[in-house]
């Protein structure tokens, strides 16, 4: 049994990353910009001017698409956002509910089982009143954390939760505070709350009836702080940075649900106890893989920083080198030759740590290529982007080819394309730019909202875009823009600045233009988002945001194209 739990917290845990590819990833700062509404969505601009103040004022014009109506393609967009919401609202669920199970592996809980279903079977006198007192055990578990949820949304609010995402200072903050967490589960020090704060809620808990099972639930909840804190803590930011009002909540849900869950079965089985590993060593080991796997995400939030700011320190390779050392340090710590100071004496290899071990090894052997340039496919999503690599074997010494004048000379291209984040393109990165170009190589425009940070647009460059069919038609066939929202340096010239017709505010930076043409043109604010328009704006079909399906996103690009044509 012990086993089988150590396998499932390990895959668990390593893989749960894996979730953020399946939703749109929300990078526009609201304290800058707000939504519009949706009888604004899908309104043009102008043809006749290309400045960047009139592409943004332009919200009111009333310009339909050749194909679709205005009504229809606000309603599509309202529906995949909608659809968008709903999957990243489902992945913070899942998160939740891993870190439930991983908490209740951890020192702090783990032990208090057999105590707690002993305690509910022998005051409750009977089967039924046990199980029953533990069913509102587990309820008030939940009713404890998901407040703590709520509470994190009614003090910051959805507006602010959604600019953390790319808000430089947070993020430095948030790769702050998952080190301090990394420090706390390798041994350095406990995360703990006021003792006479602990010692009030434990002496309530002695209290018969609903109110002292309430407190029974509290007391757990306070009492493992020193363990669970640091996976509250860390889901709590990722949930934030989501940007959904009820992400916080949803997530704490699914952290209590796995952690109630337990209890309850133990209680209305207690013949399981029996079956139950016993306390030891293997628990601090828990505690150890987490913190490695802290600090790899604590690189990812430290990444986001580099790259909004530009700092390029943090480039690919550089990333993938602290990558392989922690990786490779976990490795290690699990064949015995690192030990920290809580850990037992490890006397022999088991079967499941074996194949721990040999997983870390093999991750750390598949990263070490990207050193070079591999794409790392797998990752892919979570490494900067492969323009920051200084050193590509497949393209001879630099990512960064030699270009023609006319590319060099196109705007806002050296800021940009010295990370570029889709290898073998020559994009523009200023709209109005790229719609002078799509009118004189009479191709339909490829629009592309993305930014430095969004986990999905990365895995769509590399799983997607990349494909050697959907390469050839982007290259051949359409005119590529690709807008950063989330850029934070480049700041628009005086004469370009404007007021938005959206937020009111003045738009000073190129970032804050994209997002702020996002929203008034299209009424959307996640990435990545993909317009396919003539050179007169028009949309030849309705945006899309990220489709993982190679062929379904080739006849999407198709459909676009023949549109054009039949004009």
């Amino acid at each position: 049994m012990k086993r089988i739990l150590l396998l499932l917290c390990f895959l668990l845990t390593f893989f749960a990353v894996q979730v953020n590819g399946q939703a749109g990833d929300s990078l526009i700062n609201f304290d800058d910009v707000e939504f519009v509404d949706g009888s604004d969505a899908v309104a043009e601009v102008s043809a006749d001017s290309l400045q960047p103040k009139d592409i943004a004022s332009s919200s009111n014009r009333d310009s339909v698409s050749a194909d679709t109506t205005a009504n229809d393609l606000a309603k599509v967009e309202n529906t995949s956002e909608s659809s968008s919401d709903s999957i990243t609202l489902w992945a913070v669920f899942l998160k939740g509910l891993i870190g439930g199970f991983l908490a209740f592996l951890m020192p702090c809980i783990f032990p208090m089982v057999p105590l707690t279903v002993s305690f509910f079977t022998k005051k409750a006198g009977s089967a039924t009143e046990g199980v029953k007192h533990a069913l509102l055990y587990g309820l008030f578990i939940i009713v404890i954390y998901v407040a703590l949820g709520m509470l994190i949304t009614i003090l910051f609010g959805a507006d602010a939760l959604n600019a953390l995402s790319t808000n430089g200072i947070f993020n430095f903050l948030f790769f702050l505070l998952l080190l301090v967490f990394a420090a706390s589960f390798f041994g350095a020090f406990e995360i703990t709350l006021p003792s006479s704060f602990v010692n009030k809620i434990d002496a309530k808990s002695d209290k018969g009836g609903l109110l002292g099972l309430f407190f029974m639930s509290a007391s757990l909840a306070v009492v493992s702080f020193s363990c669970t804190g640091p996976i509250i803590g860390t889901l709590l930011v990722d949930a934030a940075t989501k940007g959904d009002r009820l992400a916080p909540a949803i997530g704490m849900f699914g952290f209590s649900f796995a952690l109630a869950i337990p209890f309850v079965i133990f209680a209305m089985f207690p013949s399981l106890l029996k079956s139950l590993p016993k306390s030891g060593g293997w628990l601090n080991s828990v505690k150890v893989v987490l913190g490695f796997l802290e600090l790899a995400l604590a690189l990812k939030f430290l990444s986001n920083v580099d790259l909004a700011y530009n700092w390029q320190f943090l480039d690919r390779e550089v990333f993938l080198a602290l990558w392989i050392v922690i990786f490779g340090l976990l490795g290690l710590y699990l064949i015995g030759k690192i030990k920290f100071s809580h850990d037992s004496e490890l006397k022999f290899m088991s079967v499941p740590r074996t194949m721990f071990a040999i997983l870390v090894f093999s991750f750390v052997m598949y990263m070490i290529p990207g050193m070079w340039g591999a794409p790392l496919k797998s990752i892919a999503a979570f490494l900067p982007p492969i323009g920051t690599q200084d050193f590509d074997i497949s393209s001879g010494v630099s990512v960064h080819s030699s270009s023609g004048a006319e590319v060099n000379n196109r705007k806002y291209y050296k800021h940009f394309h010295d990370r570029a984040t889709l290898k073998g393109v020559e994009p523009y990165y200023d709209y109005a730019e790229a719609l002078e170009a799509s009118e004189r190589a009479k191709k339909p425009l490829l629009v592309d909202f993305t930014g430095w940070n969004c986990v999905n647009c990365r895995l769509m460059e590399a799983d997607v875009l990349s494909d050697p069919g959907i390469h050839k038609m982007i290259n051949e066939d359409f005119i590529l823009v690709e807008l950063y929202v989330d850029d934070s340096v480049l700041k628009l010239p005086e004469d370009e600045q404007y007021k938005s017709s959206v937020s009111g505010k003045i738009i000073k930076t190129v970032g804050k233009m994209n997002s702020d043409l996002q929203i008034s043109k299209f009424n959307s604010n996640s990435q990545p988002l993909y317009a396919l328009m003539d050179e007169k704006q028009n949309l030849l079909v309705p945006t899309s945001g990220a489709n993982y399906n190679i062929p379904a996103f080739k006849a999407y690009l198709q459909k676009a194209l023949d549109a054009y044509h039949k004009r």
